[in-house]
């Protein structure tokens, strides 16, 4: 693809994309400062909601990326502005970290443990019995079940951690009523990340490491999508699903050179 037609807007996955296993992958610094220093517009996109931007952009910083809180768009971000556009200044009743509260809080939302608009899920590290029980009761009264992304397991140090989407299935399995993820695939993320840069789908590229989330949400929003093989997804892959990304690269600093 030639300068004159390659994207001036990106939505960039963070965890197998920028960053791998607790370390900044190899360039990425380089290719955030190379769309910086060309004029491109961006995004980091994260379905994790266990923390807020601020302390997602001290942890990237520790890493050796430095990126503004406004340039990162979370499932927790997305599922508080979704709730927000379906009924403001509704109640929810919310499992997960300060993050997801604080973002519920921040659009107008009232915590309700009694009659709630909508049960939210988020990830957390400290999932409470007592609340599953709680969930599942207004769920049944009903309470709408939103979670904010879908995966079922998170990356850790230490190996695979169970994520929202393990637990949702907990919720779903005691009550029937299946979730609404706002998290990719789910192409809405991407629409508002589209509206907040006041980008164009023809002229906007999703960068990704799994092509069930990452490259599905960018097709179906109309973007062209590229994955890297640098986080989960391995080349054998692409083939197993009816979804393919535009491109495939090993990282994302073998884009650096092309922008």
């Amino acid at each position: 693809m030639d300068d004159d037609s390659w994207a001036q807007s990106w939505l960039c996955d963070m965890d197998g994309v920028l960053i791998a296993e607790g370390s900044m992958v190899e360039g990425a610094d380089r290719f955030l400062e190379r769309l910086r220093s060309t004029g491109r517009t961006f995004l980091v996109l994260t379905n994790n909601s266990l923390f807020t931007p601020r302390e997602i952009c001290d942890q990237l910083s520790s890493m050796g990326l430095e990126v503004d809180e406004k340039q990162l768009w979370t499932s927790a971000l997305a599922t508080a502005q979704f709730v927000h556009t379906q009924r403001p200044e509704g109640r929810a009743f919310v499992i997960g970290e300060t993050s997801l509260h604080v973002a519920l809080h921040d659009v107008g939302y009232h915590e309700d443990s009694q009659n709630p608009d909508y049960v939210v899920l988020g990830e957390t590290q400290d999932y409470s019995f007592d609340d599953f029980a709680t969930a599942t009761r207004l769920i049944e009264a009903g309470s709408h079940f939103v979670a904010t992304n879908p995966e079922p397991t998170g990356p850790s140090p230490d190996g695979s951690l169970p994520g929202c989407g393990a637990m949702a299935a907990l919720i779903e399995r005691a009550t029937g009523v299946v979730p609404y993820f706002v998290g990719k695939p789910n192409s809405v993320m991407i629409r508002e990340a589209l509206r907040i840069l006041e980008a164009h789908s023809t002229t906007t590229v999703m960068i990704g490491d799994r092509v069930e989330t990452d490259i599905r949400a960018g097709t179906e929003a109309g973007l062209e999508t590229i994955l890297v093989l640098s986080g989960v997804a391995g080349e054998g892959d692409v083939d197993r699903f009816p979804y393919r990304p535009s491109r495939v690269v090993g990282s994302v600093a073998d884009l650096i050179d092309e922008l």
